[in-house]
């Protein structure tokens, strides 16, 4: 028998979830659910951060019988999910600033190929480092972010963040020209639920922007349960296919996808072998740094991350 992860909270609290799509509780596990070697108890941070390197831990890994949507079942009550992101503080998120000021300078390139500037609202935009970009090319930029540190980084900023859950925040209807899901969407608990939540505060005609990881590309394939992206903060795993039908059944038309390049510093990069072997994490940083090649940019495209944007259907 394979043990669950622990998470701050009690295993005994977890529940078995249906099919976030199409409703049905027919399911098949995929994977069981694994945890570390150490004693299974981590703190929301470890498993809830943007910077977390607890790849692989997680509950177990079922599809749908019915509709073929990948989830994460059981999990935690989502009030328990809610408050672990409310107590998350990653301050590694902001030295890696650079690479993802580029990144999400390309994400909004891609973005602006279907709206022009105007009002966007970015949903989990953590410490506000998508705000920045987007208001530096004219957009005016509103987020909203449960992470109560991550929302009070982004005040000292100066960026107009609403500290909170979408659902629990109050925001203007049909207000926004765009809203982004930038690596958010597999967060959610009910992602169909705040999509149409998010189509509300659309304007007629506006754009939402999904960022997210394709559980049906090559590379997790080949990987299997190995797959770094299975997490215990990821509760669903997208295909194109998978988001696009949800898309349609919460009222939008997919008008476009693109791979998902991130740009990364070396030694971040190497960090992230802390998952697997924390001795060789350090070692490759260290060396790395001794060379200068640290703070060196490279871009990473395993094909298993993609942008996906559609309209709001009248």
């Amino acid at each position: 028998m394979t043990a669950e992860l622990q998470s701050p909270y009690s295993v005994d609290s977890t529940q078995s979830v249906p099919c976030n799509l199409c409703g049905s509780r027919d399911v098949r596990e995929l994977y069981p659910a694994r945890h570390d070697a150490g004693n299974g108890h981590h703190s929301a941070t470890e498993i809830y951060a943007c910077t977390s390197s607890a790849y692989g831990l997680c509950g177990p890994i079922v599809q749908c019988n019915r509709c073929r949507l990948v989830f994460q079942s059981p999990v935690p009550p989502p009030a328990e999910i809610i408050h672990a992101y409310e107590e998350v503080v990653d301050e590694r998120y902001e030295q890696e600033r650079i690479g993802r000021l580029h990144t999400f300078g390309r994400d909004l390139a891609e973005l602006e190929r279907y709206v022009t500037p105007g009002r966007v609202l970015d949903v989990g935009c953590h410490i506000g480092l998508f705000l920045e970009v987007a208001e530096k090319a004219g957009w005016e930029a509103w987020g909203v972010e449960p992470s109560r540190w991550a929302a009070e980084r982004a005040h000292a900023h100066g960026l107009s963040v609403t500290h909170g859950a979408l659902g629990e925040v109050d925001l203007p209807h049909e207000y926004f020209d765009a809203v982004t899901l930038w690596d958010v969407i597999e967060h959610l608990n009910d992602p169909i639920g705040a999509l149409r939540e998010c189509r509300a505060l659309l304007k007629p005609g506006g754009v939402m922007a999904v960022c997210t990881m394709d559980v049906e590309a090559l590379f997790p394939r080949l990987a299997g349960r190995r797959w770094p992206w299975y997490m215990q903060m990821h509760l669903i795993y997208f295909s194109k296919r998978t988001l696009a039908a949800m898309l349609d059944v919460a009222g939008y038309d997919v008008i476009g996808t693109a791979p998902h390049k991130r740009v990364i510093r070396a030694d971040y990069l190497a960090s992230r072998l802390e998952g697997y072997w924390p001795p060789a994490a350090k070692l490759a940083a260290s060396a790395l740094n001794a060379a200068g090649l640290g703070d060196k940019l490279i871009t990473i495209d395993l094909g298993d991350l993609f942008l996906t944007f559609a309209r709001k259907r009248d």
